[in-house]
């Protein structure tokens, strides 16, 4: 296959447009300019000497970003920059180079718009998707594409093309399966994996390091290759409680891995990376903050705009960060609520909705859920066990709806001419139907359209890859009112969704009562109101929108030993905003139950029809 091993050129065509505006006129930290191409925000911010302020990273599908925050927690300024994206298929793609070019970018702006400059990061931590990092011997990009092309050396984490490799995998019946909930999602590594070795050989045989993102992230800006146990726990099979006996959060430091189930890796036909005591994989981990070698390289430093030395702590998933970042946002309750302060966060569910949407709970004792991911071991928070439900396609699937309607052309237009966005016009048509149609409230326009939301498959709890999507109730018209009420119909079906998820979750051990979200769905005033209506339970928002790059940042907080713990930091660092309750309306109530009736029947109806077809083709 040619171009494995193509050197990398910062003038290559990847960066040759976009980055190269980004880096035409590099911003230092204390510059007052930032790159034209870069998004930013910002919130007031105060230079005061010798404060601390801590920086979190979060690489998501579709940029890079980085947020500044305060010791209260207050965000004081962030950027974002975009990164570049290959989907042919199944397959889905990015490059590790063009990410870290980005988040240069972001960080520096960052920087530059919160007027703080690079001596006074106190700390900083790394979050990203998961996503699969090959890398050679010199830390050189090595492809994972069928394209050959070395650019192309992360398999995005939305990447369905191993669909095959994670039934193979299942049917091992291995006891780590046990911890996934028991069956491993394409979107996790090790099916991604295998992957690469059957149908890309060359590739396997150069690559040094395997890495999860935000670990390589990690890697890049400190040269220490220990993996965190979120991301090895989460999604390469790693059994976190292995290290139970060893120490607590508290006093954490790399720990030499003893967590591998060798005998899993031989039976699924990937023995070889038990070799040099997992050194492809990783063979040291540590908890999520822990800090991580000597800090920033000098090398990275001068690319971020910050000081070499300063304390960068072990790495989370984004959505976990958001946990991290959300999860003790919650209003004062009174002396009573704080009697068993560690029990109440176990009542708790977040959720961390964009393009996907994760729903993480913690326990005390660890609870195995049926097609609901976990329980893993300090993956989030230290010393808890953590369950992780998920829906492969929220922010996406209401893009696709929208993109592909006839009418949204029109909507799109409409909506630039009144500055705002298409959410939000869509929102205002449907407030503006509950009169011209007589409808007794907003929720029941859809009584005759109902969505099942598995357009990506189900990730949990049914944890079925195949199932697909279903639109009920289509007519011939394709006005903006009837894209309207898909679009709602499609916001209800998520939120049932997550409804079966809290359910099952509740019926397995857990007592959850209370959600809180972030992420851009969480933005979407009717999302949240549908979601709080069908699940009946209040919705805490944070007061910092920006969780995700919060809990990266509160990363970098303990790191810099400015708190003695993860769980310190995030009761330092959290702060609750507005809480959305459920309508009091019985009438509200009855109508969701009836429509989630619906959508357990349509996945029901699709089983049936998969059957029929495949006897048909017997």
């Amino acid at each position: 296959m040619s171009g494995l091993r193509r050197p990398w050129s910062d003038n290559s065509p990847l960066l040759s447009s976009r980055k190269e505006k980004q880096h035409t006129s590099p911003v230092s930290c204390s510059s007052p300019s930032s790159p034209s191409s870069v998004e930013m925000s910002t919130a007031a911010a105060t230079t005061t000497p010798r404060r601390s302020i801590f920086l979190g990273v979060d690489v998501g599908t579709g940029s890079a970003r980085a947020g500044l925050f305060d010791e209260s927690g207050k965000l004081l300024g962030s950027a974002s920059s975009p990164i570049q994206i290959w989907k042919e298929g199944d397959c889905v793609e990015q490059s590790s180079t063009d990410i870290w070019h980005a988040i240069c970018a972001a960080v520096k702006s960052a920087c530059s718009l919160a007027n703080v400059s690079g001596n006074e990061v106190t700390g900083m931590g790394f979050a990203a998707t998961c996503s699969l990092v090959a890398v050679d011997a010199d830390g050189s990009p090595v492809t994972v594409s069928w394209s050959g092309d070395s650019r192309r050396n992360v398999i995005v984490w939305m990447d369905h093309r191993a669909v095959k490799q994670a039934e193979k995998i299942n049917s091992s019946n291995s006891p780590v399966l046990q911890y996934c909930g028991g069956a491993l999602s394409p979107e996790m590594e090790p099916p991604k994996l295998l992957w690469v070795k059957e149908n890309l050989p060359e590739s396997w045989s150069m690559v040094f390091r395997w890495m999860d993102l935000s670990d390589w992230l990690s890697y890049r800006a400190t040269g220490d290759d220990t993996r965190s146990l979120c991301t090895t726990v989460c999604k390469w099979t790693y059994l976190g409680h292995a290290h139970m006996q060893q120490l607590n959060g508290k006093d954490s430091r790399n720990m030499e891995t003893c967590g591998w189930d060798d005998d899993f890796w031989e039976e699924i036909g990937l023995g070889d990376l038990v070799d040099g005591h997992h050194a492809k994989i990783g063979r040291s981990v540590a908890f999520p903050g822990h800090p991580l070698g000597s800090g920033l390289t000098p090398t990275a430093a001068q690319e971020l705009g910050l000081v070499a030395g300063t304390p960068v702590g072990t790495s989370l998933i984004d959505a976990h960060a958001g946990g991290v970042g959300i999860m003790e946002s919650v209003p004062e309750l009174g002396s009573e609520a704080k009697e068993n302060d560690n029990e109440a966060i176990c009542h708790r569910m977040a959720l961390i909705c964009g393009t996907s949407t994760c729903h993480m709970a913690v326990s005390r004792n660890k609870l195995f859920i049926p097609g609901v991911w976990g329980p893993f071991w300090s993956a989030m928070i230290p010393e808890y066990w953590l369950t992780e439900g998920g829906q492969s396609a929220t922010g996406a699937l209401l893009d696709y709806i929208i993109e592909n309607h006839a009418a949204s052309p029109r909507l799109a237009n409409r909506a630039a001419s009144l500055k705002i966005s298409m959410f939000e016009l869509l929102s205002n048509t449907i407030k503006t139907m509950i009169d011209e149609l007589k409808s007794p409230f907003l929720a029941a326009l859809t009584e005759h359209i109902h969505v099942l939301p598995d357009f990506h498959g189900n990730r949990s709890p049914i944890a079925d890859p195949k199932s697909k999507g279903i639109v009920f109730g289509l007519t011939l018209e394709t006005s903006e009112r009837q894209l309207a009420l898909l679009y709602l119909a499609t916001v209800q079906g998520i939120a049932y969704g997550t409804r079966h998820i809290v359910e099952h979750c509740n019926a397995h051990g857990h007592k959850i009562d209370t959600l809180l979200a972030c992420g851009g769905l969480s933005k979407n005033s009717l999302y949240i109101q549908e979601h709080a209506d069908i699940l009946g339970c209040p919705i805490v928002l944070p007061r910092e929108s920006e969780s995700v790059l919060l809990g990266a940042a509160i990363l970098g907080a303990v790191a810099s030993k400015k708190y003695s713990s993860l769980t310190e930091a995030m009761k330092a660092l959290n702060a609750a905003g507005q809480v959305i309750h459920p309508s009091k309306n019985p009438k509200v109530k009855k109508y969701h139950d009836a429509k989630y009736r619906i959508f357990h029947d349509l996945y029901e109806q699709q089983l049936s029809q998969r059957s029929i077809m495949a006897q048909a083709l017997e």
